[in-house]
């Protein structure tokens, strides 16, 4: 039985596991392996808390099983079991058929589905809301990001191939997702938009507005 309501929604948080080498590695320069570790795990915390206090439904979703977890993910295991969050992990081989994969799997129980990465902890409770909304007026909401790309996408919809052919990780990955929306007939809105985590100087930003993680810098 169908019991989705006009307002459900669904809030996604992709993670990857911290792993040494795996994970912020553009800020291994100025952190070291550790560092970067360190950083990713501070980074996943402050955006879950953002999620939750949105009070919308979260759930967490890694980037792949695994049968050991990685020692450096207890805190963040430890977090989502107390706010009760449920896990998860990613399906598809790139970005794009990873979010759409976890968009179209939410909205068999959800109305609204909403994905925002671990590095992004400028998308607050307000700007969860904020796209919430505006998925009452659009098909897809997208929250830009300052270098090209974006913080946020969340849909009402779901058609297959709606985030093929973009080129992720690079400054064409909105423009590209905004073509690609409107060539198979989906609606957007965009949020103001937001910063992410990729470079030593977003580190700073984040350890000079987040003090509490500064002992993680």
């Amino acid at each position: 039985m169908n019991t989705k309501t006009p307002e459900s929604a669904l809030v996604m948080q992709f993670a990857k596991w911290p792993e040494p080498g795996r994970v912020k590695t553009r800020l291994t320069p100025l952190l070291g392996e550790q560092g970067a570790l360190e950083a990713h795990v501070a980074l996943s915390l402050a955006v879950l808390e953002n999620l939750a206090d949105s009070g919308q439904e979260v759930r967490f979703l890694w980037d792949r099983p695994l049968a050991d977890v990685p020692a450096a993910s207890h805190s963040i295991l430890s977090r989502i079991e107390a706010l009760g969050v449920r896990q998860g992990t990613q399906e598809g081989d790139v970005l794009g058929e990873r979010m759409e994969a976890a968009l179209a799997d939410a909205l068999n129980t959800h109305s609204k589905a909403i994905v925002v990465g671990s590095d992004c902890p400028s998308v607050d409770a307000q700007y969860v809301q904020q796209a919430v909304q505006a998925l009452n007026e659009a098909d897809v909401v997208l929250g830009p990001s300052d270098d090209g790309g974006y913080v946020l996408i969340g849909a009402r919809k779901h058609l297959a191939g709606m985030l093929a052919d973009v080129s992720w990780g690079t400054d064409r990955a909105l423009e590209e997702t905004l073509a690609r929306l409107e060539s198979v007939g989906l609606s957007c809105v965009q949020l103001p938009a937001r910063w992410d985590v990729d470079e030593p100087e977003d580190w700073q930003r984040f350890i000079r507005q987040f003090p509490d993680y500064h002992r993680l810098s």
